[in-house]
């Protein structure tokens, strides 16, 4: 192998027989787009087309097409489940066709609006659990789905547009798609859509101006689609990364690890690491390594790492707890497991002055980490005045180097 090490013996068991569920499972495509009327119905269609062209056994299980007379074209020559009817308080609705998905059993079914609320009668009260039915069974499904949908961020679409969404998915539906494809379109061109009467009808087109499709929550809803699509592809490059047994980080994002010391001053290193998080957009953790000297720390030193900790956590970090022989080895091997390509360290100092310059035959910490992982970037924090008791002020400015172990600077 090229990357360095050998995959471990358990990880790769584990991955060989997630390997072989996945195989017997079919593969959910969902088509995401920040609103209605982006094109993902369309998209949809186009990309069923030319599977379709490719010889595969394609079939539309629901398609709205909501009145647009281009996705209605889309089904030209596309193979069409008839739906289900319902009676409901007397009245007869038509719904997706589970069971007539299932006996016909195509390798590719399209199904609409993955959120829908089903009508009372049906087997499942969701379409996205008629959508899971599907892929046990080995099917695969396209679908579409509007950022709104996804649950996690009902409350926050509610705050943004005013407007409370009642259909959902849940998170790990969208999580566990083996692929997403974001549909996208700018602001203006979908109010422009709305106006020339591509998105909806001419009264429902007038509500939607109103409310949902104001400018300032189209794009909100917008960066929340591209969010949402990047930590998917995040997902992805962690799963491939895992499944070739890669340890080499891989710098596709900022992502940020600082490292806990049982030295006095690790507050001021987690508040400029939240910080430098918070400027680059980038996700962070913390970690503290107890060696077996560590191990003896008197309570008061454990209870203050803990409280640092803690502290971080409350910042928005990922924290944990790691027990080994070397620091540096167990910083790098957590900073490779989950592709955190920037360490922060609290920089190593006696009366002010660099340990390395007092004793030229010593490696500090950041010495080794850059010795056993170069690709990572480096950041050194002055823990400050904390010895003395005099009050910290955190730092303003960090400058992050390049593969280097300078330090930053401060105000």
């Amino acid at each position: 192998m090229n990357e360095q090490t050998r995959p471990d013996a358990d990880r790769l068991l584990a991955q060989i027989q997630e390997d072989e569920a996945r195989s017997r499972r079919g593969r959910l495509k969902v088509f995401l787009g920040a609103n209605a009327g982006v094109g993902k119905t369309y998209a949809m269609l186009s990309s069923a087309r030319a599977a379709l062209r490719e010889g595969l056994d394609v079939v539309v299980g629901v398609v709205e097409t909501h009145g647009r007379k281009e996705t209605l074209a889309m089904l030209d020559g596309l193979a069409i489940l008839p739906a289900a009817e319902l009676t409901v308080a007397g009245r007869s609705l038509k719904e997706f066709d589970l069971d007539g998905a299932l006996k016909r059993h195509p390798a590719l079914l399209l199904v609409d609006e993955l959120a829908h609320n089903n009508a009372p009668g049906s087997r499942h009260a969701k379409r996205w659990q008629d959508v899971e039915e599907l892929l046990q069974a080995g099917i695969d499904v396209h679908t579409t789905l509007n950022i709104q949908h996804i649950e996690s961020l009902n409350d926050v679409v509610g705050s943004i547009t005013g407007v409370r969404v009642w259909e959902t998915v849940p998170d790990r539906v969208f999580d566990e798609a083996d692929e997403v494809t974001l549909v996208d379109l700018p602001p203006d061109e979908l109010l422009k859509r709305l106006d020339d009467g591509k998105v909806y009808l001419p009264e429902q087109a007038e509500r939607a101006a109103k409310n949902f499709f104001r400018k300032g929550n189209l794009i909100a809803l917008r960066e929340l689609a591209l969010r949402r699509t990047a930590d998917h592809v995040d997902a992805e490059v962690k799963d491939y990364r895992d499944q070739k047994s890669i340890t080499r980080v891989w710098a596709t994002r900022d992502a940020l690890l600082a490292c806990v010391s049982p030295r006095e001053g690790g507050e001021r290193v987690i508040r400029a690491t939240a910080r430098l998080a918070d400027s680059l957009d980038a996700p962070w953790h913390a970690i503290y390594v107890e060696t077996p000297r560590l191990q003896r720390l008197p309570e008061s030193e454990r209870t203050r790492i803990l409280n640092v900790l803690k502290l971080a956590q409350e910042l928005g970090a990922k924290t944990t707890t790691l027990a080994g022989e070397s620091v540096a080895e167990m910083v790098v091997g957590y900073a490779r497991e989950h592709n955190l390509n920037k360490v922060v360290i609290g920089r190593e100092s006696v009366d002010g002055q660099s340990w390395q310059f007092r004793w030229p035959w010593r490696t500090t910490l950041v010495d080794r980490v850059l010795r056993s992982a170069p690709e990572l970037d480096v950041v050194q924090i002055s823990r400050g005045a904390a010895a003395d008791g005099r009050a910290l002020r955190a730092p303003t400015n960090v400058q992050v180097p390049t593969g280097s172990a300078q330090a930053g600077k401060f105000h």
